[in-house]
């Protein structure tokens, strides 16, 4: 969807599906436990005026300020510096219910200016979230109000997204998956288990997410992607139920391990 404007702003609005009701999504979307249990590690000062903070790992943090704070409806922030000379972007979250135990949320990114320069940045929110909300459903499906723990580790590939992925795919058992099928990585690898729930693969964009029993209950994002001219590899992990912090810790000593031997660090990526 084109990026919208008028004299004073420019923004993309995203609209999905979810199940839970209006209580539970507010816990899952404005809390920081809750948007950590299917988003990134986050703070949340819940009032207005508080601070909000997320936590990408390798030091990308972006913080911003509550704006709005109407629970279970309304949830507005605002980030500054989020991506050196940007100017500031409003994130609105509006959540209303539908029938059978669903609700509808909508979210708007707006920036605060008339030109067009950021407009690349608005579209990769847009572009970026559908993967996201896909495990928000799982975990509104399956584990809500669960307690959460994730792990995340990225590098690169000298190649394509496309070399990049049929490496990383091999290297887990997720060769040619579909959805609904049940795989598990070889033993050489991480603990990895569960069953497909979304496949994406084409562009510059290749990605599997799956529902997890190995090495916890739990849903993996992996895949590969094109960012700042590089082909990246991504393994996303959110585990959840009381031993969740106490797994997530040990696999990400192996995933980390793993990733330096399979796709290690470029000379330039090392010096950074």
């Amino acid at each position: 969807m084109p990026v919208k404007n008028d004299a004073e702003k420019r923004w993309v609005e995203l609209e999905f599906v979810v199940p839970g009701t209006p209580e539970q999504l507010w816990r899952a979307m404005a809390t920081g436990p809750g948007i950590g249990a299917w988003f990134t590690t986050t703070t949340v000062d819940e009032r207005v005026g508080g601070a909000i903070e997320f936590d990408f790992g390798g030091g990308a943090v972006s913080k911003g300020v509550v704006t709005r704070w109407e629970p279970p409806f309304r949830f507005c922030y605002e980030e500054r510096g989020w991506n050196g000379e940007a100017p500031p972007v409003a994130t609105e979250i509006t959540i209303r219910t539908r029938a059978g135990e669903q609700c509808v949320v909508r979210m708007v990114h707006s920036l605060f200016t008339s030109e067009d320069s950021w407009d690349d940045e608005l579209e990769g929110f847009e572009s970026g979230w559908p993967g996201f909300f896909e495990v928000l459903r799982v975990y509104m499906r399956q584990f809500a109000g669960q307690k959460a723990s994730s792990l995340r580790v990225t590098s690169s590939h000298a190649g394509t997204p496309a070399e990049a992925w049929k490496s990383l795919s091999a290297g887990l058992g997720l060769a040619g998956a579909d959805v609904g099928e049940q795989r598990e990585a070889p033993s050489e690898a991480p603990s990895l288990a569960g069953t497909v729930e979304r496949v994406q693969q084409g562009g510059e964009v290749f990605e599997q997410m799956l529902r997890l029993e190995r090495p916890g209950p739990g849903v993996a994002a992996i895949g590969t992607y094109r960012h700042a001219g590089s082909a990246r590899v991504g393994v996303s992990i959110y585990l959840y139920g009381e031993q969740a912090e106490a797994t997530a810790a040990e696999a990400q000593r192996r995933w980390s391990a793993w990733m330096a031997e399979r796709f290690p660090a470029r000379e330039a990526e090392a010096k950074a």
